[in-house]
């Protein structure tokens, strides 16, 4: 039965990985990509590493500081990513931006 419920947490894990593929594709800018990407990969890691700690009970130790260096180092990464391209000066996709963007 653990087994079971860490498979399906692991499928959940995995399909917050997909949508931060899409979102990663999706967004319009890189600000926008880093914040989808970073959100949702990080959700989708804990828990399929969460999932993969119930399958295997002996790994849940080592498991859990996976997950706190996962949870400690994705949204600094982001965050150092984010202001490096600000200090560059990255312009941002602004509304008018965007609907110029869609009438092309």
């Amino acid at each position: 039965m653990l087994g079971f419920i860490g498979a399906l947490i692991t499928l959940i894990g995995a399909i917050f990985l997909f949508l931060a593929a899409i979102g990663l594709a999706r967004m319009p800018d890189f600000y926008n990509r880093v914040q989808a990407g970073t959100k949702a990969s990080t959700l989708g890691v804990i828990l399929s590493l969460l999932g993969m700690g119930l399958i295997r009970v002996e790994w849940l130790p080592k498991i859990a500081l996976i997950i706190l260096f996962v949870i400690l180092t994705n949204p600094l990464s982001s965050h150092a990513l984010a202001r490096a391209m600000y200090r560059l000066g990255l312009p941002m996709v602004g509304r008018d931006d965007r609907a110029k963007e869609d009438e092309a």
